[in-house]
């Protein structure tokens, strides 16, 4: 599993036009082709009386799928050049559809590359795009005499904290990247003198969404 990867979470619509042909770039989060095929069906109903509802997405980290569709526009200048949009920002698991409504005017193969890519960025610049960082949960269990070293540890390293729990002993659950999970431990160990008790339940994706926290 990737220790991060960017992804959308929230999607938004973005709109562009060139020479009056009018431009809708549709984002969503997917996690499945048959998910993107049921979006791009939807739109395809939704903007029925459009000239065009190019697709593009990719789903995965590893070897991810990645599938265009230029729907009617001349091969290579629409679906591709969007797909290329996400490859080039380092994108995943997200689905952008570019609805096209003809202006009367012929765009030209370099006219339509531009519109269908200037539209996918548009739609991105309307979405929430995160990173999605691996991490696996330790909770530290210790005493209150031992709790501020660990919290500037924390701290210091960048963990991030899921909870504090304040009882007849202190218990911290933290988040910390897989190639630092030994360091971590040892470290603790070596704060604590080996008091301290440590926990491991598994790994889980997260991101930060201002001051919160959440989970995958």
């Amino acid at each position: 599993m990737k220790e991060a990867f960017k992804t959308i979470y929230e999607g938004g619509i973005g709109e562009f036009v060139m020479k009056k042909s009018k431009f809708i770039a549709t984002v969503s989060p997917i996690s499945s082709e048959d998910e993107a095929i049921s979006i791009i069906d939807n739109l395809k109903k939704k903007y029925w009386d459009a000239s065009h509802n190019c697709s593009a997405y990719i789903i995965g980290t590893e070897n991810p799928l990645m599938r265009c569709s230029d729907d009617g526009e001349p091969s290579k200048t629409a679906g591709r050049p969007m797909l290329d949009v996400l490859l080039a920002q380092d994108l995943t698991n997200l689905l952008v559809v570019v609805t096209r409504y003809f202006g009367g005017t012929l765009l030209g193969t370099g006219g339509l590359v531009k519109a269908y890519q200037t539209a996918t960025i548009e739609g991105l610049n309307h979405s929430n795009i995160i990173t999605k960082e691996l991490g696996i949960k330790l909770q530290i269990s210790t005493d209150y005499n031992l709790v501020g070293k660990i919290q500037y540890f924390i701290a210091r390293e960048h963990f991030t904290v899921l909870s504090s729990e304040y009882t007849d002993i202190v218990m911290i659950t933290v988040l910390v990247p897989p190639s630092r999970k030994d360091f971590c431990i040892k470290k603790i160990a070596e704060l604590t003198n080996g008091s301290a008790t440590l926990d491991l339940s598994g790994q889980v994706y997260f991101t930060r969404v201002g001051s919160e926290v959440h989970l995958f």
